[in-house]
């Protein structure tokens, strides 16, 4: 088969930048088993790819898609678990549940053995006093 050129390529997809992102997704779908939909020839997956594309055997919205799919970071949420909605039964609103008992935390930490948080007020003014040397 003749040589594919960007010239081929870019007739269906105008923005080259979008033709790149759009022919390497295809190739990486190629290489994990996607069906060709022209001969190969010999050729690399990124050459059957442009190929494709410069022949309009796919379709953009569903590469478009799958451009999408390969770069989010976060996997959509099919079901939520029961774990999940009985957190959402008993969130009810109530902020006074929601907030951190900081003394309570300090207490237990220092109970089990942990050295007292750093106070950066009470240091600067006892370096400033003179009784601390260092900061």
């Amino acid at each position: 088969m003749a040589r594919v050129t960007v010239e081929d390529c870019v007739e269906r997809v105008p923005n080259r930048f979008e033709l790149v992102v759009l022919a390497a997704q295809r190739a990486r779908d190629i290489s994990a088993g996607g069906e060709l939909q022209v001969d190969r020839d010999r050729d690399k997956n990124p050459v059957v790819a442009l190929r494709e594309i410069a022949d309009a055997k796919l379709d953009g919205e569903e590469l478009f898609e799958s451009v999408v799919r390969g770069r989010q970071k976060v996997a959509p949420i099919e079901e939520l678990d029961e774990l999940d909605e009985a957190m959402l039964a008993d969130a009810d609103g109530d902020e006074a549940d929601d907030e951190l008992d900081l003394a309570a935390l300090a207490r237990d930490a220092a109970e089990q053995g942990a050295p007292e948080p750093v106070n950066r007020d009470r240091l600067a003014e006892a370096y400033d006093a003179g009784e601390a040397t260092e900061i």
